[in-house]
């Protein structure tokens, strides 16, 4: 008889350890999830911002000692960025490429678009959120805003043409980063459809979380600073 009981009750106590063991899983796996999230929306950012800082003081001394183009562990620079919108402390380093190791230290320049200063159109690319959201701030941008682009020898100061949340398009408009940008949507943000120009685009993802739209601004150089 005792054994009897003694049966019943493992039979009875199974289904209940097998719940406890299912439900504390689910909770590890909630955990995992939730620290996952952490990292990618602060510790990232975190990383990245410290990435950003390290980059920037780099070419300031790279600059000093004679070198143009400067070579960090991120990819090669030759620029900062300043946003005077965005507050005196923002400085932002331009890596070349946008391979997510650049676009994790600093705004991203496409490689097939021209240099600060050059004709044509200095095509740039920063998260919005997580690795350093260099560009989360976009929408606040308004048309006139400068963007400052420092190099050893030059200061370029870029004037927008379009606010930071005028122009919106998806993920495959790849004629944002064109020398002359052209909308193909009649009467859409473009910039001034003249040949010769000195222009910037910035590109940034349209939401704060997953999209396959993009976030663009427009502008155009209007002073050149000598350095010291």
């Amino acid at each position: 008889m005792l054994d009897l009981m003694s049966t019943n009750t493992r039979a009875r106590l199974r289904p209940r350890r097998a719940t406890f063991w299912l439900g504390l899983a689910m909770v590890l796996a909630g955990l995992g999830i939730l620290g996952y999230i952490a990292w990618a929306f602060y510790g990232t950012t975190i990383l990245s911002k410290q990435r950003q800082q390290d980059a920037a003081s780099k070419i300031e001394k790279a600059w000093g000692s004679g070198q143009t183009e400067v070579s960090t562990e991120f990819g090669s620079a030759e620029a900062l960025i300043e946003v005077p919108r965005f507050g005196e402390d923002y400085r932002i380093p331009v890596i070349e490429g946008t391979s997510d190791r650049a676009l994790g230290s600093g705004l991203g320049h496409f490689s097939d678009s021209a240099g600060p200063g050059e004709v044509g159109n200095f095509a740039l690319a920063g998260h919005r959120i997580t690795h350093g959201e260099p560009l989360r701030d976009l929408p606040e941008l308004r048309e006139g805003d400068e963007i400052r682009v420092l190099t050893r020898e030059k200061t370029y100061v870029y004037a927008l043409t379009s606010g930071g949340d005028d122009l919106i398009v998806p993920i495959t408009s790849v004629w944002v980063t064109d020398p002359l940008p052209d909308n193909p949507e009649t009467g859409g943000v473009e910039p001034e459809q003249v040949e010769g120009q000195h222009l910037i685009t910035l590109t940034t993802c349209s939401e704060l979380f997953h999209t396959d739209s993009r976030m663009i601004a427009f502008g155009r150089l209007v002073a050149e600073e000598p350095r010291s």
